[in-house]
């Protein structure tokens, strides 16, 4: 959460950006849905996002598509690996064709 702009920011060169507040519930989100994924759409509310998380899935994308009435980027990062090199230019081509 905030500590991806002390740890992970200064290290991608990014200044500190907005951070999405989780919906504590108790409730489970449906099969194969990452319990961050109501959060981000409700966070991003009318708007294009891009979210990137090393556990987003096809329910995830099924979700938001059915959920979040404007364009939206989920691109799952291998967990091991991290952000690779291609991963920011695939971002930066789906933002570019969103201008």
């Amino acid at each position: 959460m905030a500590k991806a702009n002390e740890v992970v920011a200064p290290r991608l060169g990014l200044p500190a950006l907005p951070v999405v507040d989780w919906i504590d519930g108790d409730e489970e989100p449906p099969s194969g849905m990452h319990w961050k994924t109501a959060s981000v759409a409700r966070w991003a509310a009318e708007r294009p996002f891009v979210w990137l998380d090393d556990e987003i899935t096809d329910a995830d994308r099924r979700w938001i598509a059915a959920h979040h009435p404007h364009p939206a980027l989920l691109r799952r990062v291998d967990p091991y690996v991290g952000l690779t090199d291609i991963d920011l230019p695939a971002v930066r081509q789906w933002l570019d064709h969103r201008e």
